[in-house]
């Protein structure tokens, strides 16, 4: 990033994840990153009806049975955010590259990327989840011609200080033309504030606060709880909140938050364990 280090005495966003990478070791977080675990980890605390459904769970492309399989899916590697398939119709797929790409999913060692320590010892599988559309009228929509049409599912993205969300990260329009927008916990809009991506800009428009988001609320609280710090995702589908994933480092730690001051303002929320010099 182009900036000294201070570990002794973080202050920034960003030191304060690197320092957590090095000395906040739980192991339950090898559980939480897991996708296929993590599933099970956050039904027991939430509620089986808050997860998207699983439809299998393979170790080698090659045993997944994609006539088994519904006409739309979604196909993943669980210990990493590589691997992705999402399949609209089934009867258009490349069954052949979907493998090829599988494989090359399971190969990538995603804890070399950014020393991400909790994926680092996730043993690695295939995950198939249900396919998710969104049908009410509050979702994204871009133009086909003289249609409108859904994107991609919204990202509500709660960052969690000490088990209180502070921070309302919404990623929009991520197909067509990606925007990301802070909302504080009243969902009024930090205007101007971005992070942690480059090349991403703000919303022309305020966001409808989504129907779910108290009860967004009240699950981020529980599944972040004793930890210093986490991100606790989520999607609306007709109304209802499904959990996305658990994250301890956003952007590897190697994000910046714009305006500048936003960096140390954030940072100063991230309470590091008794013994950390800050």
């Amino acid at each position: 990033m182009g900036k000294k280090l201070h570990l002794k005495h973080p202050r920034t966003f960003n030191e304060k994840l690197q320092w957590l990478k090095l000395y906040d070791r739980r192991s339950e977080y090898t559980v939480m990153v897991d996708k296929v675990k993590a599933k099970e980890y956050v039904a027991l605390k939430i509620g089986e009806e808050y997860i998207i459904p699983t439809l299998g769970v393979w170790e080698d492309p090659d045993e997944i049975d994609f006539d088994a399989l519904p006409n739309q899916f979604v196909l993943k590697c669980n210990h990493s955010s590589g691997g992705l398939c999402i399949c609209t119709d089934k009867s258009q797929l490349d069954i052949s590259k979907v493998k090829e790409d599988l494989r090359k999913g399971l190969r990538d060692n995603y804890y070399l990327h950014g020393r991400e320590w909790p994926y680092k010892n996730v043993p690695r599988r295939i995950l198939a989840e249900k396919f998710m559309m969104d049908e009410s009228d509050e979702g994204d929509l871009i133009m086909r011609g003289e249609r409108r049409e859904k994107t991609d599912l919204r990202d509500y993205k709660f960052f969690c200080f000490d088990g209180e969300p502070r921070l309302c990260q919404v990623i929009s329009d991520r197909t067509a033309d990606e925007k990301i927008d802070f909302y504080d916990m009243n969902w009024h809009r930090i205007i101007g504030l971005i992070g942690l991506s480059e090349n991403v800009h703000n919303s022309d428009d305020d966001i409808l606060c989504p129907r779910s988001y108290n009860k967004m609320k009240q699950m981020a609280r529980v599944l972040s709880k004793d930890l210093p710090f986490s991100r606790i995702d989520f999607y609306e589908i007709n109304g209802n909140p499904y959990f996305g994933e658990i994250t301890f480092y956003p952007a590897c730690g190697f994000g910046e938050f714009r305006p500048n001051e936003w960096n140390t303002t954030i940072g100063e929320w991230v309470h590091l364990p008794i013994g950390a010099q800050q």
